[in-house]
């Protein structure tokens, strides 16, 4: 089972001390906090725009972190509460024994506390972050997704860009263009058609069960309206579109079909989507399994890479680990959304990637992301209690005050986020259990009260 809410409003923050645990620095702690870098520019670097980029098997050279955990002499009061009730906490027997969990500080660069750190576990939606951050990358945070209409040979066709969240709004505006341009041209009769070769047949990925399409996951189609979860996505779009068109006193002949739109078609309408920013943050704050698949191929597309599940994930390992020098030990992807049981990546690499967002210079460019993660206890994100989240005594003390992406699959429950310590200072923390006998509800009662400890509420 996946996570899905209904998206809502973003909860903004700006986490203090953005430093990278990484790279030790040589500065003093105050100068750390007075530190301010310049904001990225939103474009993918040269080396992510050809397949040059990538190894012949599409994988990169990991790296290896270079920040041991501190000692407890190393570590302040505050660390020393979180690492010790953390030691005592894991071993929750709700957890099970199969747990990944690693705490940083994020203004000292140092290793609060981990335990497995760099074993790799199924991540579930966790794997969401990672498509995240490449797409922000790669794309920039201000790119739109376009969805145009162009007429040819008697055919109005359909071309999908890779928007997931076209809506029958954006068509019939599009629609009503449409028929503009055809009573100019004296046309009461057209064909309809829709052209979704902007990707590749639609697939399974490696690990995904069966019976996820459609309900899980809808097959991965440049074309698709309002989120329809039906297995011909792009058809459907079309027949919406055919039907706006009927409506205005257009009669559309026959059935609506593919075809691939030529050259010499003349463009009569298009759909720009809300920047990738927007699509971004709801992605992460409902944990949407179709945005995350439709944004990863089109991340392949835009670092001239296949728009297939093997050309995403190329383009992901090689964003994590040659723009930003994240920890590829163990990690292993097939999808976008994390509904892949063969993913596994270890709870080090999930918060070195939350770890970027705590950097200034990456303020602009991954914002969204920071943005979009669920706070805990608010309503209609995957940490609300509809879902039972941060609502025991031993967590609903952290209500407001964790900020987490979730990931839930059978045998797979991860919790990763941000949260202000005792001491005032942001943690980045990753929590991911597999195999656990627990029920869900008991596992994530568990998992929200670590979250607890290392906000230093529940101390």
């Amino acid at each position: 089972m996946n996570d899905r809410t209904e998206a809502v409003p973003p909860s903004a923050f700006t986490p203090g001390g953005r430093h990278r645990h990484r790279k030790p620095k040589q500065l003093g702690a105050g100068a750390r906090r007075a530190l301010v870098l310049a904001m990225a520019v939103p474009v993918a670097s040269a080396a992510l725009a050809g397949p040059s980029a990538f190894a012949a098997n599409g994988n990169t050279t990991a790296t290896t972190p270079d920040a041991a955990p501190a000692t407890d002499e190393d570590l302040g009061p505050a660390d020393q509460a979180i690492a010790a009730n953390l030691d005592t906490r894991v071993n929750d027997a709700r957890l099970g024994g199969n747990v990944s969990g690693v705490v940083l500080d994020a203004e000292s660069d140092s290793t609060v506390w981990d335990h497995n750190g760099a074993t790799a576990l199924m991540p579930a939606s966790n794997t969401k972050l990672a498509t995240a951050t490449a797409a922000l990358t790669v794309l920039g945070p201000e790119h739109r997704f376009k969805t145009k209409v162009v007429y040819g040979d008697g055919t109005l066709t359909l071309v999908g860009g890779g928007d997931r969240t076209l809506t029958t709004a954006d068509l019939a505006e599009m629609a009503k263009d449409a028929v503009a341009g055809l009573k100019a041209a004296g046309l009461t009769t057209v064909k309809v058609a829709v052209d979704d070769s902007l990707f590749s047949d639609s697939t399974q990925a490696n690990g995904w069960k069966p019976d996820y399409f459609p309900g899980d996951v809808a097959p991965v189609r440049a074309l698709v309206v309002d989120g329809h979860a039906v297995n011909d996505t792009s058809i459907d779009a079309g027949q919406v579109f055919a039907k706006q068109l009927a409506d205005a006193g257009v009669t559309v002949d026959g059935e609506v079909t593919r075809r691939t739109a030529d050259i010499t078609d003349v463009p009569v309408a298009r759909h720009r989507s809300a920047p990738l920013s927007d699509i971004v943050h709801r992605m992460i704050k409902v944990s949407d399994n179709n945005i995350a698949e439709t944004l990863l191929r089109m991340t392949a597309l835009g670092a001239g890479q296949p728009a297939t599940f093997e050309g995403g994930t190329a383009v992901v390992r090689d964003v994590l680990s040659r723009r930003y020098g994240v920890s590829l030990e163990n990690f292993q992807i097939y999808d976008g959304s994390g509904l892949s049981r063969a993913n596994r990546i270890p709870a080090r690499t999930l918060a070195e990637i939350l770890d970027l967002l705590t950097e200034k210079r990456y303020e602009h460019l991954l914002s969204s992301i920071r943005d979009g993660l669920p706070v805990a206890g608010e309503a209609g994100s995957t940490l609300g209690p509809e879902w039972g989240r941060f609502d025991d005594e031993n967590s609903k003390c952290a209500v407001g005050k964790v900020h987490a992406k979730t990931g839930t699959l059978t045998g797979a429950i991860a919790l990763s986020g941000l949260t202000v310590g005792k001491d005032g200072r942001w943690k980045v923390f990753s929590f991911v259990e597999n195999d656990s006998t627990a029920n869900n509800s008991a596992i994530k009662d568990a998992m929200d009260g670590l979250a607890a400890t290392v906000n230093g509420c529940w101390a």
